[in-house]
């Protein structure tokens, strides 16, 4: 996928108070938070499939997995800009309550929808796969509004309290469709790792997951 659960968060910072049960849980634990490093006293980061760019809750404060360095033991950050960029300590915590949940589904149904949009069908094992995508950086953006619309528009429940959901889900579909027209896809056609053509996704309408 060209997007993380991170790159949600950078536009919706409060996406994992808001809806993080809206997510798929990876891990519910207890831990020890030392700077950067967080140390598991319960729970366990690889049975969770948990890596770089997801967002674990200390405490309920989200915090950017950047490295795994063992089953209990993980290097985390504040939020940055760029995965590039120096971590940023948090503040030192012990027995806090330390959650890991995702919103993959969501990212991966939108991945598959904008593949589609540039001609790329990943159920045709004869055909162009994601790696023919020799920019996958710039569908970054693309890829996190349509998955917050997803995520939003299927919190929302219309008088249940979900109506702000669905406003904000209305909010992303827009920005995703805005987006969209601007964004260009650079393919490989042969495999030699140098794009020959250049792909703006097509017309295409998100649903409610």
């Amino acid at each position: 996928m060209f997007a993380k659960d991170r790159d949600l968060v950078l536009i919706e910072p409060g996406l994992f108070r808001d809806v993080a049960w809206n997510g798929q849980r990876l891990l519910s634990g207890t831990g020890d938070l030392n700077a950067a490093s967080l140390t598991l006293t319960s729970g366990s980061f690889l049975e969770g499939g948990i890596g770089p760019g997801h967002i674990v809750l200390i405490d309920s404060v989200p915090m950017e997995v950047v490295s795994i360095q063992s089953p209990t033991v993980a290097t985390v950050s504040i939020l940055r800009n760029d995965e590039g960029s120096n971590i940023v300590p948090g503040k030192s915590v012990s027995g806090a309550v330390v959650e890991v949940f995702t919103f993959g589904p969501q990212i991966g149904i939108v991945h598959r929808q904008i593949l589609a949009m540039v001609g790329i069908d990943v159920d045709d094992p004869d055909g162009l796969g994601e790696a023919a995508v020799t920019n996958p950086g710039a569908l970054v953006l693309l890829e996190s509004l349509g998955a917050l619309h997803l995520i939003y528009a299927s919190a929302g429940a219309p008088g249940r309290g979900g109506e702000a959901f669905l406003d904000r889900a209305k909010i992303y579909q827009q920005r995703f469709s805005t987006q969209r027209g601007s964004v260009v896809a650079l393919i490989d056609l042969d495999g030699d790792g140098i794009a020959e053509t250049r792909r703006h996704p097509n017309s295409f309408v998100l649903t409610r997951g």
